[in-house]
């Protein structure tokens, strides 16, 4: 599936390089050789066929490379491409029977978030995910897919109608964060996400979550928490956006290719770091060149996750949950060793003061005492 041909742009696309990004122009310039060999007239000329062929695998082939290296910029890039599958687009794919819940019943219904009953091939599950819009009218409507405090209050409503119900829930993430409104700070944004955050953690229900585009600072974590986390291979998920990120460190959005690097945004570096559990492979030239291919690849890893959390006792996913929650990005060992190296740390060696109070001690002078001569009731001094 990654090795998919390039989908050909029509002529007037490519001739004013309409959904080619930056680093590629490249392909555009072979794009456009294709679309003029096409538009020669084939009667009484020479056959075409082999160039044609040439041109469409020198294509395919330089598609590859670009992709196969592409920097921390250029993945930001693809990921906010305007051609990119939003959630909209994969409910149409791979959602039958879709029904939206709208409003948080405390203020309004909030655009950016959609929720719903829906099934994903034999499972029936709650589906939460950012909407961006597809066209200028909407993304206004959706402020461009972030979300105010009601439309993360709707999603943890459609999560707690699914636990009564004992229906899994699936979150697709695409955002760049929560928005930065006047109105969002007045009516509790970051205390909305943090209630999420905390509900999602105990949900009693199998949570699997997607990074479809954009996973970006709370705005994502707020729909974030599940049992298995997915990032597709162009996606990003970062804890700012790398131009917010330069203008912190650096005063000027110029130097947001150094923040986007510096961030390990990409799903390569997240996965290795044990943020994220899996990597969706998408489409070759991204997901933007074919979105049914890639809508299959995500129908096929929420099947199988929902398949295999199912199988699972309501204590055991919370259990497992949890452990996953507390050994949540690895530096130096697996989150096995960190896990028995905690253990270690909490349960000192019987008789013994924790090394790092007997240390204390020392440091001030005081020898410390052994805990069997303490209650045999003999004096610290005398041991």
């Amino acid at each position: 599936m990654a090795d998919t041909a390039v989908s050909e742009k029509p002529a007037s696309a490519a001739a004013s390089g309409a959904g080619y990004l930056e680093f590629e122009k490249p392909l555009l310039r072979i794009q456009t050789d294709i679309e003029q060999l096409e538009a020669r007239p084939s009667d009484g000329g020479p056959d075409l066929a082999a160039d044609l062929k040439d041109l469409r695998d020198r294509l395919r082939q330089m598609t590859k490379r670009l992709y196969t290296h592409l920097t921390a910029w250029e993945t930001v890039m693809v990921a906010r491409h305007p051609s990119r599958p939003l959630v909209p687009d994969y409910i149409r794919s791979i959602v039958r029977d879709f029904c939206e819940i709208h409003g948080d019943r405390l203020f309004g219904d909030d655009k950016a978030i959609i929720t719903g009953f829906g099934r994903i091939g034999p499972h029936k599950v709650m589906l939460v995910g950012h909407n961006k819009g597809n066209d200028t009218p909407q993304r206004i409507a959706c402020n461009f897919g972030c979300a105010h405090p009601e439309g993360y209050r709707k999603s943890l409503r459609a999560m707690k109608l699914a636990e009564k119900f004992g229906l899994p829930v699936v979150c697709l993430i695409d955002t760049q964060g929560a928005f930065p409104g006047i109105g969002a700070e007045e009516r509790g944004i970051s205390s909305a996400i943090a209630v999420n955050l905390m509900e999602m953690s105990r949900l009693k229900v199998p949570v699997v979550c997607v990074v479809i585009g954009e996973g970006g600072s709370g705005g994502a974590l707020g729909i974030g928490v599940g049992d298995r986390v997915a990032m597709f291979e162009h996606s990003f998920y970062s804890v700012i956006s790398p131009e917010g990120c330069a203008a912190i460190l650096w005063r000027t959005g110029e130097q947001r290719k150094l923040a986007a690097e510096s961030l390990k945004l990409t799903a390569k570096d997240l996965s290795k770091l044990e943020i994220v559990d899996t990597v969706l492979k998408e489409p070759l030239g991204g997901a933007h060149r074919d979105p049914d291919a890639a809508a299959a690849t995500l129908e096929k890893y929420l099947t199988d996750s929902l398949r295999e959390l199912k199988r699972f006792k309501t204590e055991t996913i919370l259990r497992k949950r949890y452990e996953r929650i507390r050994g949540t990005a690895s530096f130096f060992a697996s989150t096995a060793e960190k896990a028995k190296a905690a253990t270690r740390a909490a349960k000192p060696a019987p008789g013994k003061a924790p090394r790092a109070t007997r240390r204390t001690l020392k440091s001030r002078g005081i020898q410390p005492a052994r805990t069997t001569a303490v209650t045999r009731g003999v004096a610290p001094d005398a041991v």
